[in-house]
């Protein structure tokens, strides 16, 4: 819902870069290709995810949540951690497509993020063997331009019929 009091600021960065000489449509009225700056906006992204994680980490979670107790209307991102030597665990992605019915019936975004180590270190979990294949964000309130950006970006790939995002953290 529109408001004129809103604050939300979306942003998107483009690259405008001349037509190629060989272009086919070389004879167009605009000499102009637009194009995502696909790279820098994942970073973006990227840091604004680990930011996200690390202010919610702050104010705490609990080690489980039966879902019968998870509350909906409280969480506003699914963050789906798997690296690629975990894709073909049958019982792990068979976890992550009922988490995906859940949170898109509820109309909460999902992002799923490659680099566990990142994400371990990001959590401060690098000492602890924990799960972290799953990670439901609770707390609308903390980061909140953080998380406007992922939103952006969740909504944005969405538009691009790219369901579920992908994100990869990488080590710093």
């Amino acid at each position: 819902m529109f408001s004129p009091f809103s604050t939300e600021l979306h942003v998107r960065v483009l690259d405008l870069a001349p037509a190629a000489p060989d272009d086919p449509g070389g004879g167009s009225a605009c000499p102009w290709t637009v194009v995502p700056r696909v790279r820098d906006s994942m970073e973006h992204v990227s840091v604004a995810l680990e930011e996200l994680l690390v202010a919610a980490r702050r104010q705490g979670y609990p080690a489980s949540v039966p879902t019968g107790d998870l509350d909906p209307d409280c969480v506003v991102l699914c963050v789906l951690a798997c690296d690629a030597e975990q894709e073909g665990d049958v019982a792990l992605q068979i976890h992550f497509t009922l988490l995906r019915a859940f949170c898109c019936d509820v109309d909460i975004n999902i992002l799923r993020v490659s680099g566990m180590k990142r994400l371990a270190d990001v959590l401060g979990e690098s000492g602890e063997a924990r799960d972290l294949h799953c990670l439901l964000v609770t707390n609308p309130h903390a980061e909140h331009l953080k998380l406007d950006e992922v939103g952006s970006y969740c909504e944005e790939s969405r538009c691009n019929n790219q369901w579920v995002p992908l994100l990869a953290l990488r080590d710093r």
